[in-house]
């Protein structure tokens, strides 16, 4: 959520009540009318045209006024400011007297205004995101059903007018002369160098390199909500899905989300010999039919009918068939209502003019080709087919498709998981009773009583709509949100384990907000450390619910699991970033056009690195990903999250968890690999996961 919140203060988390071809009709005529919409902007804020002449004789009166050693930041400063000029701002002898009034040439001069601009940067930033959270609760949280008004409040950004307020008042503009940008190749060379203050001030820089309108950003807001809007109330009523003879499988009032829900119970039903295999594949049958788009909208969150996934026949109560109407591309019109949206942002960015760089050298702070170069060595590693042939002789079959979710590395509480339901009910009945557990689920993983009552203290707990997430404050001594999803009977063991792992990103989140030094550091260098702190907490859900069996192999198990999830995500990633890669080559393309697309990268990844290992060439499961439609390239972070999970864990193996997490942790915002060299004494690689694999395969039992 971390990433998120920087780019809009929590642009969206929210559910719609709107059936699925009213979506679809609003997400098409979104992406259609985005760019008109931001195309209307007022002259006055047309980027003004200086020439390189003006600029470098500004440069040199500066350097002559306050000396030689202002020269690098006097040209940045410029320039950096001549790119953000607007014709409202002022003529050209305006932008002059502006910048020869408002150098600062001193450090100690710089050291002040730094001060001035992160206490209030602090104030705008933690207010504004305080506002959003509460406007979007009718959205996020479990009550009455959501109204036309509530959507528009949950897609409305009270924030969206903010950056053009600082630029309009000029506090922008000063900041931006006065606190150079560095790009990533400059943070990667520098950075090592970099005292605390000069890492403050490098990201004072970062914030001030684009001046996008308020109506871009608003426009921004309101797509991405609609699009959290469809995926966080896309459930199946698993209870209502039946064989070819009429019979069910699952539970009459078992529903789940997609696509967590549904790839958890996979998950969960390899402890099923009677009849796991049989739902496996049903479910497999349903996720197919979403990618694709042959699900009827009869069954979307709806339990009118029965329905038969595989011959995608509907029948009434009396047994009698009828004609369902598929889902109109809905999925794909929202994806490309969000590539829209994000194009729209492009002319407003030119250290990073396109989503693709925004991820990548912006916002994950590594280049994609470095990105993708790590996942492409772990996919086609020789380590794959030995670890897939391990899971074959476990399961005593041919691997399939949706082995690709296997979870037998876990450590196993020897339970079925209606087992650990009751368990969990009893324990957390309702959000009161995880909130006053909190405290005691950190003291489990060795923080001390004050630590874990500070922490514990700053995280509020709410009855969640969607699947469950975690939405930090900005601002220091403000409340993190755990959102859960909690029945009225309690909650399940799967509504458990994800609230372990968003417990996680609260805690990640409430010491990095609290205890980092410089407000502009404050965070993690990118959200894939955010996840990886996750992780560490949801594997150790069941030890932490005091059911796991003493296991004296556990690090191999855990090279093992993060192995085979590291492998599962890795081609998801691939797929997102292909998909994105396309749309920017095709930007007037159709939602159908899109669907096609996603299905064709979906199965070229998968024919490359998968089909060969678990069988079924041509597969389309690596398009199931819900964030792929509601996160603009978000699902890289998770590969990324194994990765150092993995590297954080073998370090601390032998350490106290909390102790090194609060060390690590409050680095905060610096950039990746210099923030895992600190940390665990190395870059981000694959290399120690693969030899881990090696010497688990050896003396795994």
């Amino acid at each position: 959520m971390k990433k998120r919140q920087q780019l809009m203060l929590a642009l969206a988390w929210s559910l719609a009540m709107l059936p699925a071809g009213m979506q679809m009709a609003y997400a098409q005529s979104q992406a259609a009318t985005s760019v008109e919409n931001t195309q209307n902007i007022n002259p006055m804020q047309k980027r003004a045209a200086f020439r390189q002449e003006m600029l470098s004789e500004l440069t040199d009166k500066l350097v002559e006024r306050y000396g030689e050693s202002v020269r690098l930041r006097a040209e940045r400063g410029v320039s950096q400011v001549g790119a953000l000029w607007r014709v409202g701002d002022g003529d050209i002898e305006a932008f002059r007297t502006f910048v020869m009034d408002n150098f600062v040439p001193t450090l100690e001069g710089q050291r002040r205004m730094y001060r001035t601009l992160e206490r209030n940067l602090e104030i705008l930033h933690g207010y504004y995101n305080k506002i959003d959270l509460s406007l979007k609760e009718p959205l996020h949280l479990k009550g009455p059903e959501i109204t036309p008004l509530d959507m528009i409040f949950g897609g409305y950004s009270p924030s969206a007018h903010l950056s053009d307020d600082l630029y309009a008042n000029k506090v922008g503009l000063i900041a931006a002369l006065n606190f150079p940008y560095y790009p990533l190749a400059e943070k990667m060379e520098f950075g090592s160098k970099w005292s605390r203050e000069e890492w403050a001030f490098a990201r004072m820089g970062d914030r001030f390199t684009s001046r996008v309108p308020a109506e871009v950003l608003q426009h921004v807001s309101e797509t991405m909500t609609r699009g959290d809007a469809y995926i966080s109330d896309y459930n199946i009523c698993m209870g209502y899905l039946q064989r070819a003879d009429g019979s069910t499988l699952f539970p009459r009032d078992m529903k789940l989300i997609t696509h967590w829900g549904l790839r958890d119970e996979i998950k969960s039903n390899y402890a099923d010999a009677q009849n796991g295999q049989e739902k496996q594949r049903m479910i497999y049958a349903v996720m197919k039919r979403i990618i694709d788009q042959s699900i009827p909208i009869e069954v979307i969150n709806k339990n009118d009918y029965q329905w038969d996934p595989h011959s995608n026949t509907l029948y009434r109560a009396d047994g009698t068939t009828l004609k369902g109407h598929a889902e109109p591309d809905t999925r794909y019109g929202h994806l490309l209502a969000n590539f829209h949206a994000m194009k729209a942002l492009d002319e407003y960015m030119p250290q990073l003019p396109d989503q693709i760089l925004r991820a990548f050298e912006g916002d994950m702070e590594i280049p994609q080709q470095d990105v993708k170069q790590l996942f492409e060595s772990l996919l086609s590693s020789p380590q794959v087919k030995k670890v897939a042939a391990l899971i074959s002789k476990r399961l005593g079959r041919q691997l399939e498709p949706y082995d690709i979710w296997y979870n037998g590395f876990r450590a196993q509480s020897g339970m079925p998981e209606s087992e650990l339901d009751k368990i969990t009910a009893a324990k957390y009945p309702t959000p009161e009773a995880l909130k006053a557990d909190l405290p005691n689920i950190l003291r489990k993983l060795g923080f001390d009583s004050a630590d874990a009552e500070r922490i514990a203290s700053l995280v509020m707990v709410d009855p969640s709509r969607g699947a469950g997430h975690a939405a930090g404050s900005m601002m220091r001594n403000d409340y993190a949100h755990l959102r859960t999803r909690i029945a009225d009977t309690g909650m399940d063991y799967k509504g458990y384990n994800i609230a372990v792992h968003e417990f996680g990103h609260n805690t990640e989140q409430t010491i990095t907000m609290n205890d980092v030094d410089y407000y502009m550091l404050t965070g993690v260098p990118n959200t894939s450390f955010t996840e990886a702190i996750a992780f560490l907490f949801q594997a150790r859900d069941l030890e932490l619910l005091g059911v796991s069996k003493p296991d004296a192999q556990q690090v191999y198990n855990q090279a093992l699991t993060n192995f085979w999830n590291s492998y599962e995500i890795m081609g998801v990633a691939l797929v997102d970033m292909a998909v994105w890669e396309w749309m920017y080559a095709h930007p007037t393309a159709t939602a159908g056009e899109l669907k096609q697309a996603v299905i064709q990268a979906a199965r070229e990844v998968w024919n490359k690195y998968y089909a060969g290992i678990l069988g079924g060439k041509d597969e389309t499961i690596l398009g199931i990903y819900s964030h792929m439609i509601d996160y603009p390239l978000y699902l890289p972070n998770y590969p990324m999250g194994h990765i150092i999970d993995f590297q954080i864990g073998q370090h601390i193996a032998d350490k106290s968890l909390a102790a090194e997490i609060k060390r690590m942790l409050t680095q905060g915002r610096i950039i990746p690999q210099l923030w895992m060299q600190n940390a665990v004494g190395s870059p981000i690689s694959v290399t120690p996961l693969l030899k881990a694999v090696d010497e688990a395969l050896a003396h795994i039992k």
